[in-house]
């Protein structure tokens, strides 16, 4: 049985990228394979779609590209060309941030912080999103009275949520407050923040309306916060076919009972676990087959009535009481907008019949490691007969867990050595978050692809300038 196909959504640019078989081949040549690729212009539209959304529901915003979900240069200059904000999580993407143009007053750094990086923060005059009651202590200690640093209180323990490990409970908000209010000489409340692990639309209207009651609270305590954070965590739209992820989830399932053709290799269950003749729990998965995209997900948000305040609307509320809303995408903001192409070396046929591609470049490239690529890779092959089939796409290191895909694929063809293969809509953490350099194995490169005058432009990735010709 050749297993149900999962073929991957992608964005018409970098469609149109992907059709000249030769300028494809012309990157492996000029930048090697791997390599990951990054369209800029893509980043452009969905920071498009996003603005749409909110221009038409006359909301104050901000957005903050989370400069944490991609290393990429020419993603963050992009931002910064666009006049967009950026979300920073460590010194280092602070100082490549400064370095991309980011003044200090568009620069929010948010994550867990230790004293040297607070005291970074402070340096470069940027906002800080304190993340616990030891951060805000720390600030009020480190900071010289009289120039009160702008903070916002990232707040968590809504009803309903997962507990986080992040952020302050609200039933500490009040001593957040108290801390606050006793030196309002060295910290400035700009408001609350919340980032939750979901992007369910419900939890999301409870947080805001949690933190509308805090901004209450703090008004009572003469404070005056004006802006309402409410992170990032929009979803991606990973796969051009949801049914057809969902009939591969289930062939998945029935080979893992034995019931059919088994399309997983070795042990492997994905998180499922089999007992009494069934499938249990559920796959460790993107949600590739989400089809919600982020603008409309921030839509359903904004629309939303919120409890409490006579049913109006989450927007409306916000635009009401002169708030700010800011927001930290960054999946939904490099959706689309990157891929990563490696090539064939060989194939072989391995002990238990299966068929193993080998590519130059390691899972860990493409994907975290507890994770497991559930949109098809797309083979470039050269035209010729051939018929469909299933294959399992193997990686570079001499380590057993270094497959690719531990689930079988289908291909239209055989692939061939040399033939490129693409992992489409890596851009989001894919590319960065445990790319493998063992055995001496260097990093892939990163290069921009822009379209101008008609034609496909390459560019280095540190080298991009929006706006150079």
């Amino acid at each position: 049985m050749i297993p149900p196909a999962v073929p991957a959504a992608v964005h018409p640019l970098v469609a149109a990228f992907l059709a000249d078989r030769d300028g494809v081949r012309e990157v492996l040549r000029c930048f090697g394979s791997p390599v990951h690729l990054v369209f800029p212009q893509v980043f452009t539209d969905n920071l498009a779609a996003l603005r749409g959304v909110l221009d038409g529901r006359s909301v104050r915003y901000r957005i903050c590209y989370a400069h944490k979900v991609n290393r990429s240069a020419a993603f963050l200059r992009t931002a910064a060309h666009a006049g967009i904000a950026v979300d920073v999580a460590s010194a280092q993407e602070l100082r490549s941030a400064v370095g991309a143009g980011f003044a200090p007053e568009l620069i929010e750094v948010t994550g867990p912080k230790g004293a040297a990086m607070l005291r970074t923060a402070l340096a470069a005059g940027v906002t800080i999103n304190v993340d616990n009651l030891w951060e805000l202590a720390t600030l009020a200690e480190i900071v010289a009275p009289g120039s009160a640093v702008p903070v916002l209180l990232r707040v968590s323990g809504f009803p309903g949520s997962s507990p986080s490990r992040f952020g302050i409970d609200l039933r500490d908000a009040g001593a957040a407050l108290d801390l606050l209010v006793r030196f309002r000489d060295r910290l400035r409340l700009l408001g609350f923040a919340f980032h939750l692990d979901t992007a369910a639309t419900t939890e999301r209207v409870t947080a805001v309306g949690d933190c509308l009651e805090l901004i209450e609270r703090a008004y009572a305590h003469g404070l005056a916060p004006t802006v309402l954070d409410i992170g990032g965590g929009l979803r991606q739209v990973f796969t051009a076919d949801a049914q057809g992820y969902h009939a591969y989830d289930h062939a998945l399932r029935v080979g893992l009972l034995g019931r059919g053709p088994a399309m997983h290799w070795g042990n492997n269950t994905f998180g499922y676990h089999v007992a009494d003749g069934m499938v249990h729990g559920g796959p460790v998965f993107h949600k590739y087959a989400n089809t919600e995209t982020a603008p409309a997900l921030l839509a359903e948000l904004l629309d939303s009535p919120l409890p409490g305040h006579g049913g109006r609307a989450v927007g409306s509320v916000l635009a009401d009481n002169l708030l700010e809303l800011w927001l930290e995408p960054g999946k939904s903001l490099v959706d689309h907008a990157g891929i990563t192409v490696a090539q064939v070396e060989f194939v072989k046929r391995a002990g238990n019949g299966a068929t193993l591609v080998h590519l130059d470049l390691s899972r860990d490239t493409v994907t975290a490691a507890d994770q497991e690529v559930l949109i098809d890779p797309i083979v470039l092959s050269e035209e010729g007969e051939s018929e469909p089939a299933g294959v399992y796409f193997a990686g570079h290191l001499c380590l057993e867990r270094d497959l690719i895909t531990q689930r079988q694929v289908r291909v239209s063809r055989m692939p061939e050595p040399g033939d490129p293969v693409v992992f489409a809509n890596t851009a989001a953490y894919h590319m960065d978050l445990s790319a493998a350099q063992a055995s001496m194995h260097p990093a892939p490169a990163r290069v921009a692809v822009l379209h101008r005058d008609g034609r496909f432009v390459l560019c280095p990735d540190a080298d991009y300038r929006p706006g150079d010709r």
